[in-house]
């Protein structure tokens, strides 16, 4: 018995006009691809179409590419072709609090996210016994008195490791523009707050203060704007005024650590359209 093809994702942007479905779905008809399932919105504010396709029934992806690149000519499209060939490779970056890289690499380890953590990064030490204790390459980029020169560095480290993707796991750097639009869209973040409240540092004491009944996490794709990008994923606890900041602080990072994997999977599995400073989730 033959093996069973490759899966291939189909993601498509473009204006909205009508007879966009029916002409992929022609195209990927008549080069005798399948269809396995198809999801599409529609924003109406901005008249723009997005639509993901999964697709079976060939291992020949380069005649895809070409006939979808014919199409996409005559429709304005912007699409991409994912053909998954291996675990994407993963990048964690990290600081002094390591639950959530922690979490997010045992879940790698135990195949329920489809990467491979190829190098943990941090500016301080304590994100070392952690990559030791998941046999990955630790490199540590300690803050100091020369930011230009630790950007450079990290830049470096990254071009080096050629990641797929990189987290950011509570890493509490600010990071220069260069870097961001280098690795745009495939640079995830997570914020200890339920964004755009809370922008910044120490969020759990300004909501205590604030006296707020929801706490949150967001997960984000990272931009120069800071805690601005687009949004991938969220969710929400509910406390009250018995919580102190240590108990916010406690039920805060269960959910930074749901949130940030349910954006990496959601990634990872091509279900994140961006356009503008927006995102469709297909879940």
């Amino acid at each position: 018995m033959a093996a069973p093809s490759s899966p291939g994702i189909l993601t498509i942007t473009c204006p909205d006009r009508p007879g966009i479905v029916a002409a992929v779905a022609e195209l990927i008809a008549g080069l005798g691809v399948n269809i396995v399932h198809a999801d599409q919105h529609t924003d109406r504010a901005t008249s723009t179409f997005l639509q993901r396709l999964e697709l079976d029934g060939t291992d020949d992806w380069p005649t895809v590419e070409v006939a979808m690149r014919r199409l996409a000519a005559d429709w304005g499209m912007a699409f991409a072709l994912h053909v998954p060939t291996a675990p994407a490779r993963t990048v964690v970056l990290v600081s002094a609090q390591p639950h959530c890289a922690a979490d997010l690499m045992m879940r790698i380890g135990l195949g329920e996210l489809p990467a491979e953590v190829v190098g943990v990064i941090g500016d301080r030490p304590e994100g070392a016994s952690l990559a030791a204790m998941h046999d990955v390459p630790w490199t540590h980029l300690p803050a100091a008195d020369d930011p230009e020169g630790e950007h450079l560095r990290l830049a470096a480290e990254l071009e080096r490791l050629t990641p797929d993707l990189v987290v950011l796991a509570r890493y509490m750097r600010v990071l220069p523009e260069p870097i961001v639009d280098r690795w745009w869209t495939r640079m995830i973040n997570i914020h200890h707050s339920f964004l755009p409240a809370f922008v910044g540092a120490r969020p759990y004491h300004r909501a205590h203060d604030r006296g707020v009944k929801l706490i949150g996490a967001t997960a984000h794709y990272v931009t120069a704007d800071l805690d601005a990008g687009p949004i991938i994923a969220q969710d929400v606890e509910r406390v009250s005024h018995r919580d102190e900041v240590a108990d916010l602080v406690r039920i805060g990072r269960d959910v930074e650590r749901r949130v940030l994997a349910d954006a990496v999977r959601l990634h990872l599995e091509h279900r994140v359209l961006v356009f503008g400073n927006r995102t469709v989730v297909f879940d």
